[in-house]
């Protein structure tokens, strides 16, 4: 379960004392248009609304959980809606792209094989034709499982299988090992943890975990072996942007105890490894499925400005950025589909459970690099090259530290080109929003290619362009105290609008809006986002 969202780093990427390349590699900022996206705080006035839309369904947002309401809304034979997307293409952190020909991820770009709780992430692979039933068991189309050696880690100077450091490593970190992958399996006895969260009821045990943060919890349980915290560490930042300091020990605890526990060197395995779906392009193979059907009822380049809720109906304005025009729509119900600082600021007069999530959420920034080579890279002693490949720091210091390749699913053995996906996580780097709008794409590049040379002293001469793109807001982090806080509550407490058979979905809500998003989860993952905005399509109240 590597990756779930993005790949992980450890601190903020070395920016000084990095040579420049010794030839001239092009590339640039892609993938994501800041200026449009910072539109919505910077513009003081907007034109007014000219001719008045109608439809049925808004769905406001076309990131995967957007996508998901539309789906549902379809196969409830509701074809009358329309989604508005900020971006040139659907898909948020989903989306994908190319560098000289060769597709590659501009986000996330895998997909764990989704276990029972996710059912509904489980028929839509069934529709793509990735998951059949065959002699009454089920199985995944193995031309999209990722190819062995699925990863490997550079330590010591030499490359090892996995991403557990387990060279010439001491009996007490062993020992440590084995003790925290006792504890992980004792706390999946006393509590269910599942993916998606919203299937598991919330107990003490959960409680307890979400009020502190996993470093305090690591801490008291005694845990303080280098190498156990480094890999929880590198663990955090894959599926949440930050690390063990930043978030919750719930968050912590829940990366293994949701799916296949954590497994010792030489010790049995808490639960068969989980198969992963990968493509070139990343999880854009599946959000570009899911938007094909759509066709004109995808209204993209869209910045939502306003959306009223009435007695009768909802009201949303928004900027067609191509035709520079603010269009008004109008429709029975609208799914908010947006993150939740975005949600709080287009919608007036915001209930109280949507303004109170919107302060408590923290989002982590993220840089997604893709370099181009001319040729494959010569290699270091170890392990053999694997689809993601991660370098442990000793010293604590450095950036991202790894990389998947883009050709890892090739069926093709001959040599050629290929595209390594780097990826930086900057939640809890002091001041990581501003260095990632403000530090120049020489900077970063300089920095990529000093962390990558470590393994791979030839990489530099190797790459002929670095694609680079900047996600401000990328994903929420999991911190202390946020999973109680998007919670469901009764009524009564003003928090939350449920009836009892949107409890079991958690699902926001208001008489006529829906709110659908990863966010109301606390992290981002396509099983959270595609489930939230499955079960806002599927609501009784969206009719």
């Amino acid at each position: 379960m590597r990756r779930r969202g993005f790949l992980a780093s450890t601190t903020a990427l070395p920016l000084l004392g990095c040579a420049p390349p010794r030839h001239e590699i092009a590339g640039g900022f892609t993938g994501i248009n800041v200026a449009r996206g910072h539109a919505l705080r910077d513009t003081a006035a907007w034109p007014a609304p000219g001719a008045v839309r109608r439809t049925r369904v808004l769905i406001a947002g076309g990131g995967v959980a957007g996508l998901a309401a539309a789906r549902a809304l379809r196969l409830r034979g509701i074809d009358d809606f329309a989604l508005l997307e900020l971006e040139n293409e659907a898909g948020g952190n989903s989306r994908g792209g190319s560098v000289q020909g060769v597709a590659c991820p501009l986000g996330a770009h895998y997909l764990p094989v989704p276990g029972d709780d996710a059912r509904e992430v489980q028929d839509l692979l069934e529709e793509f034709g990735l998951r059949r039933r065959e002699a009454g068991r089920w199985v995944y189309d193995e031309r999209h499982l990722c190819h062995s050696p699925q990863e490997r880690l550079f330590f010591r100077g030499a490359w090892q299988e996995g991403l557990l450091p387990v060279q010439d490593v001491g009996r007490e970190t062993l020992a440590q090992y084995r003790r925290f992958a006792a504890r992980v399996e004792q706390l999946r006895r006393e509590a269910k943890f599942s993916i998606p969260v919203s299937k598991a009821p919330k107990v003490q045990v959960h409680w307890s975990l979400d009020a502190m943060t996993f470093v305090a919890w690591l801490n008291q349980e005694g845990f303080g072996d280098p190498q156990l915290r480094w890999y929880l560490d590198y663990c955090c930042r894959d599926d949440y942007g930050a690390g063990i300091a930043s978030v919750s020990a719930w968050a912590g605890i829940h990366y293994f105890a949701s799916r296949h526990g954590f497994s010792a060197p030489d010790e049995p395995a808490a639960g068969e490894r989980d198969g992963l779906l990968t493509w070139p392009e990343g999880n854009a193979w599946l959000t570009r499925r899911l938007a094909v059907p759509l066709g004109e009822r995808l209204r993209a380049g869209c910045t939502v400005l306003r959306i009223a809720e009435g007695r009768h109906g909802v009201e949303l304005d928004a900027y067609h950025h191509a035709s520079r025009t603010v269009q008004r729509w109008q429709a029975e119900r609208c799914i908010v589909a947006l993150p939740a600082f975005i949600a709080a600021r287009v919608v007036q007069n915001p209930p109280p459970f949507l303004a109170r999530a919107a302060a408590r959420l923290r989002y982590a920034p993220w840089l997604v690099a893709n370099l181009h080579l001319d040729a494959p890279l010569q290699d270091r002693p170890g392990a053999a090259p694997a689809w993601d490949n991660v370098i442990y720091r000793e010293s604590g210091e450095g950036g991202g530290l790894g990389y998947v390749d883009a050709r890892h699913q090739a069926l093709d053995p001959r040599p050629a080109p290929t595209v390594l996906t780097y990826y930086q996580a900057l939640g809890d780097t002091p001041g990581g929003r501003r260095l990632l709008l403000e530090r120049p794409w020489e900077a970063w590049r300089d920095a990529i290619l000093a962390a990558l040379s470590v393994p791979h002293p030839d990489l530099p001469a190797r790459t002929t362009r670095i694609d680079i793109t900047r996600y401000g807001h990328a994903m929420a982090m999991p911190v202390p105290g946020i999973l109680k806080e998007i919670s469901p509550m009764s009524s009564s407490s003003g928090r939350l609008m449920l009836s009892n058979q949107e409890q079991s979905a958690a699902t926001p809500a208001t008489p006529r809006l829906r709110f659908a998003h990863s966010d109301w989860s606390g992290y981002s993952i396509f099983e959270e986002a595609f489930t939230r905005g499955h079960a806002a399509g599927m609501s009784p109240a969206v009719a």
